[in-house]
């Protein structure tokens, strides 16, 4: 389970929802509010969300309809529903939903806490199981070595060029290790390349457009000053 996952919190109560992100940033994690369904859907575009605490009852969009909407578009996020004590029903929808758990109001945030860390566990074990050896998760995006495939969120095909796909396997097979210039030419087989030319650089902006939930700000493939650029799979 990666400590720095992301969490989004959807909740119309602000307090609550402020109580809950200050909560989780305490203990290690990444995490973001959204006071609607509408937020939190151009909250889960523009962000690699790993899991949604969302609040069955809400104004306008309620929280079972967002449930569907995450599963059937971001089907790698889990999802804990915020439920009323007395509602049954309800929680049994949200289960059908495809929700991974439930946790009812009022609650305590430790109770909270454990309920999304034993989700966590299971669907980042679930996720490493599903990918196997020849498919790494790369920011938002899968790398299907074997296919020479690159996939969004959606399961839908990501264009790249054979040279881009190159790039890809080479920083996916040294993870958490800079590569110089002219390792990723080397790796790649691209020796007519300049090592000290645009080429690696101008590709690199163009694949982190493809796989980074924020190209502006890259998480996953990264530039180390002086040693090139390493391929992060937590985004750490």
């Amino acid at each position: 389970m990666n400590p720095k996952a992301q969490i989004l919190v959807v909740d119309d109560e602000q307090e609550i929802r402020e109580v809950i992100v200050e909560y989780f940033v305490s203990h290690g994690y990444d995490a973001i509010g959204a006071a609607s369904a509408d937020a939190a859907r151009s909250l889960a575009a523009e962000h690699l969300i790993d899991l949604a605490l969302v609040d069955i009852h809400m104004p306008g969009e309620d929280g079972l309809s967002l449930a569907r909407h995450l599963r059937e578009r971001y089907a790698q996020v889990a999802i804990v529903m915020l439920t009323s004590a007395d509602t049954v029903v309800d929680r049994i929808v949200g289960l059908e939903m495809g929700a991974d758990d439930y946790v009812s109001k009022p609650f305590d945030p430790r109770e909270l806490l454990a309920r999304v860390r034993s989700v966590l566990r299971r669907t980042s074990l679930s996720r490493r199981a599903e990918l196997g050896a020849e498919r790494v998760r790369i920011g938002r995006c899968v790398l299907d070595l074997a296919a020479h495939r690159l996939t969004d969120p959606e399961g839908t095909e990501v264009p790249m060029s054979p040279l881009e796909f190159d790039l890809l396997k080479a920083l996916a097979e040294h993870p958490n290790r800079p590569l110089s210039r002219e390792r990723i030419l080397d790796s790649t087989g691209q020796r007519e390349w300049a090592p000290f030319d645009r080429s690696v650089d101008l590709r690199i902006m163009r694949l982190r457009k493809k796989v980074e939930p924020d190209p502006e700000h890259p998480k996953y493939i990264r530039t180390m000053r002086n040693a090139g650029y390493v391929f992060l799979p937590n985004g750490e």
